[in-house]
């Protein structure tokens, strides 16, 4: 077994071994302390992220025999889709445990190390994964430390709450997965395979049952995107999710969700996905105005990040639903550049909802670009990047998604006024991304009604955070500035799919 080989097979099993290790290590047979913990959680992600640098360049591959009476094969690669996404997962991760050493902590350090680090581990073998039912597998793998990142460690002003988020999180999610894993079991008895490359070539079966499969793995996979109506778990757990949580839940897990489309359905159900791809047009675009109008006035700064989450997923199935190539670049694109937007806002929001004691955005305060600079800078240019502000990353993925839902693949008149009201959604966009920096950044004008924070708690970012945020920030400039790697890395991948041929 070569170098690049063991790099492939210590990429996820790296952060899980650790991750089980730390967890198991939080009660027995004595506590690992605080310091110890993110010893650890930050030298195996360090080495994750190097590991996936090393993984992108060689593109190594592993294919060995795993379950023989069922014809499942142990089955791992890379391509063009999957690089950028095991980049950003093994960095956010990174970030994540790094952040975390800024914040309060309540409950056992290791177990919350160790549950982002299973949730790393679990994501990574998903996008490795070349085969079916492996994929499923790992899928699942993140779903339980995501409840209990959720349920232990999430915000404790509302226990309530917290644990409702929670629950709601663990049905939605489980309701998906089985209706996900049905599709994927019709999927591959119908094909006779399990090997996804073969599967991304497409499939050769009548429309009719395409067309069935497809709406079942949908089913399942809109609740993980998530897809409106099926969303509304997810502004709960962001609401409740710790800092580090919310970050990895809105770059890497919601990335689940639409890597299992394009690995499921755009390249193996072609007609199938063609003719439910108005469907998914149609909600995607609502999701886009349903979360732009709740926006305008909801009161809660993670609140109003998660349901822009909402709509910047729409935006990404808007432009998978196109069916052309021009909009799986910008899905994929849109992928990575709200995986980063997201994080740093959520990074950001975490940091002032622990100055502010909350995360209100109806009570008057200090403006933040005056008591804390470094932080209203890097929520103004994550708000600019999120309305898709040219010369940053979410520019790309909007322009892109619009120009692709102009010319589609099929039902022309119907994604052109599909195309006109995401644009709307651009609008609303800009709206509630100005609302928030009137109200947060440039603060209250009247100093009489200012609810004056404890001034030894009300600081600037500095350390650890700033750092964070700061490669945060400088990711969503570059990718802004040069989009262009990122869409050459992903077209000779895209252009193997089936449904594009």
């Amino acid at each position: 077994m070569n170098t690049e080989v063991i790099a492939l097979l210590a990429l996820p099993f790296l952060p899980l071994v650790a991750g089980f290790a730390l967890v198991g290590g939080g009660r027995w047979p004595r506590a690992v302390t605080a310091t110890t913990a993110f010893a650890l959680a930050a030298l195996t992600t360090v080495a994750t992220v190097a590991l996936s640098i090393l993984v992108a360049v060689e593109r190594p591959s592993l294919d060995r025999q795993w379950v023989q009476s069922l014809g499942l094969r142990f089955h791992l690669g890379v391509d063009g889709i999957s690089i950028p996404l095991l980049v950003l997962t093994a960095a956010i991760g990174l970030l994540a445990v790094l952040h975390r050493r800024t914040e309060e902590t309540t409950g056992s350090p290791a177990t919350y190390y160790g549950c982002l680090l299973i949730i790393v581990g679990g994501a990574l073998l998903t996008f490795l994964a070349r085969d079916a039912i492996l994929f499923f597998i790992a899928f699942e793998i993140v779903l339980v430390p995501m409840w209990v990142l959720i349920g232990v460690f999430g915000d404790r002003t509302d226990p309530a709450a917290t644990r409702r988020a929670a629950l709601t999180f663990v049905l939605y999610t489980v309701l998906g997965s089985t209706l996900m894993l049905a599709g994927i079991l019709a999927l591959v008895f119908s094909a006779g395979t399990t090997d996804l490359t073969v599967l991304g070539r497409g499939v050769s079966m009548p429309a009719a049952q395409q067309t069935a499969i497809a709406a079942l793995l949908l089913a399942g996979l809109a609740v993980k995107v998530p897809l409106w109506p099926l969303h509304s778990w997810l502004p709960a757990a962001h609401t409740a999710a710790p800092t580090g949580g919310s970050m990895l839940l809105a770059a890497v897990l919601l990335k689940l969700g639409t890597y299992g489309v394009v690995r499921l359905l755009v390249g193996p159900l072609g007609d199938g996905w063609r003719t439910l791809a108005p469907l998914v047009g149609v909600l995607a675009v609502t999701g886009i105005i349903w979360a732009g109008l709740v926006c305008l006035v909801e009161p809660s700064l993670k609140r109003v990040i998660a349901y822009s989450s909402v709509a910047h997923m729409g935006v990404v199935m808007l432009a998978l639903a196109a069916g052309t190539e021009l909009g799986l670049r910008a899905a994929l694109f849109g992928n990575i550049s709200h995986g980063i937007i997201s994080a740093l806002l959520f990074a950001v929001a975490g940091g002032l909802k622990h100055r502010w004691h909350g995360d209100r955005l109806d009570v008057p305060r200090d403006a933040v670009r005056d008591v804390s600079p470094r932080l209203g800078f890097a929520l103004l240019l994550g708000l600019a990047a999120s309305l898709g502000l040219p010369a940053l990353a979410g520019f790309w993925a909007e322009f892109l998604t619009l120009l692709s839902a102009w010319q589609p693949a099929t039902d022309r008149t119907l994604f052109k006024v599909l195309a006109a009201f995401a644009a709307l959604g651009a609008v609303l966009g800009a709206a509630y991304a100005l609302r928030i920096a009137r109200t947060a950044w440039a603060g209250s004008d009247d100093r009489n009604e200012r609810q004056l924070p404890d001034e030894a708690r009300w600081s600037d970012a500095h350390g650890l955070e700033w750092s964070v945020i700061a490669v945060l920030v400088v990711a969503v400039v570059v990718l802004g500035v040069w989009p262009t790697g990122l869409m050459d890395l992903m077209t000779p991948a895209i252009q193997q799919l089936g449904a594009l041929r």
